[in-house]
């Protein structure tokens, strides 16, 4: 129990180096490639990341969705990829080859779809190589580029809100 305190301290440590170094780069260029993160213990609606990716012009094979659970059982592998905190380490260390591969992705978006407090999801958006990161409201602003404040259920104006600032941001292609 202890040494599970320590853990958690020094991953917060490199939380928090990670949003310290992050620089936040605006350019024009269109969301071609688009990654989610999302606790699947508040949300488990795949299908409407997908059609979200549809509306703002990303191509099914440029999408890569990943789950987090805090169930440490692996029945939830069915989707793309589905992490727990076993599968991280001291110091923000990643176990799971599929989640690093994930991280080191250079998507032009990224969307974290979560609003519990879970140091794990935190590591993830902030270690993520996206270009601009898009969330929800949470306690450390550091973590997005860009926030929608919605609730968690309500998707819908989510998507509404997503996709008319991303064309006044002009990162839509025009198809």
């Amino acid at each position: 129990m202890i040494l599970q305190g320590f853990k958690q301290k020094s991953n917060k440590k490199y939380l928090n180096s990670l949003l310290d170094s992050r620089e936040v780069l605006l350019n024009e260029k269109k969301i071609v490639s688009l990654g989610v993160v999302l606790n699947i213990d508040e949300v488990n609606d795949f299908e409407t990341f997908r059609r979200l990716a549809n509306a703002i012009k990303v191509k099914p094979n440029k999408l890569k969705i990943i789950a987090f659970t805090s169930n440490k059982k692996d029945e939830l592998n069915s989707w793309d990829v589905c992490f727990n905190p076993k599968d991280f380490g001291w110091h923000g260390k990643i176990k799971n080859i599929e989640l690093q591969e994930f991280i080191e992705t250079p998507f032009d978006a990224l969307i974290s779809y979560y609003t519990e407090e879970i140091l794990e999801l935190k590591l993830i958006t902030a270690a993520s190589q996206a270009k601009f990161k898009i969330g929800i409201l949470q306690t450390d602003n550091r973590l997005n580029d860009f926030i929608i404040k919605t609730n968690l259920k309500q998707f819908n104006i989510f998507q509404k809100e997503l996709i008319k600032y991303l064309n006044i941001f002009n990162k839509i292609k025009n198809e």
